[in-house]
């Protein structure tokens, strides 16, 4: 079992900044994959971006450009800097980690991007 913390969730104001915290414990395997998703109201849940143990990373064209998917191994832990936010990224964000034969998911975090 993995379990997954996040943080760094809220309101923000549109062109304003905020950063993902997500920190993963338990049984964890040294290659994994981790990264954010995230679902609005009345909409599929999507990619946002991932990053893998090794740094390779995948984002949705949609925050290209704006996000920045990072983390640090040592604390098992994956950060997503949005930056010039849009009131379309009002979504819960979630976050997975995966490695193979196994998937996991946190309770997800609210942002808000509204003035």
């Amino acid at each position: 079992q993995v379990q997954l913390v996040e943080s760094g969730g809220g309101l923000v104001q549109p062109g304003g900044s905020l950063r993902l915290s997500c920190a993963a414990s338990g049984s964890i395997f040294s290659f994994n994959t981790m990264g954010w998703y995230r679902q609005a109201p009345g909409k599929q849940r999507e990619l946002v971006a991932t990053i893998t143990s090794s740094g390779s990373t995948i984002y949705a064209d949609s925050v290209k450009g704006r996000f920045t998917i990072s983390r640090d191994n040592a604390k098992n832990t994956v950060y997503l800097q949005m930056n010039s936010l849009k009131p379309e990224d009002t979504a819960v964000y979630f976050c997975i980690h995966r490695s193979p034969g196994t998937g996991y998911w946190g309770q997800g975090t609210q942002v808000t991007v509204s003035s």
